[in-house]
């Protein structure tokens, strides 16, 4: 019974946590949804634990929670892939900007020189 209330107390806390950082925009949606969509499939699972022993009988796994924590580590595998992902094009598109920037700078300075030397007769 304490299983059941702290896994429903987690998901409804989690559901909470994300709808507040969606509200004040501290998340992307992209990324809000995917937890939604966590914290929502929490709750039945909370509810009746044994929800995932069928599925699992069917599969063939000793249980339904032993299903659900290889899954759970798949999920957060994929998240950490996509992350570094996110992380790698994002460093690539820095660097590309701090170029940019560096070559502004230098036509800038280039045109400074430029003015001066035609104000200077």
């Amino acid at each position: 019974m304490r299983l059941i209330f702290v896994t429903a107390t987690t998901g409804l806390v989690m559901l909470a946590v994300m709808v507040e950082l969606l509200r004040r925009r501290q998340l992307r949606e992209k990324y809000g949804a995917l937890w939604l969509l966590v914290a929502i499939a929490i709750l039945p699972l909370a509810v009746v634990p044994t929800l995932l022993d069928g599925f699992s009988s069917l599969l063939g796994i000793a249980s339904g929670l032993s299903l659900f924590l290889f899954l759970s580590v798949v999920f957060l595998l994929l998240v950490s892939m996509h992350l570094s992902w996110e992380s790698s094009r994002l460093e690539e598109e820095t660097r590309s900007l701090a170029e940019e920037i560096a070559l502004l700078r230098a036509d800038v300075a280039e045109l400074q020189e430029f003015q001066e030397k035609v104000k200077a007769p």
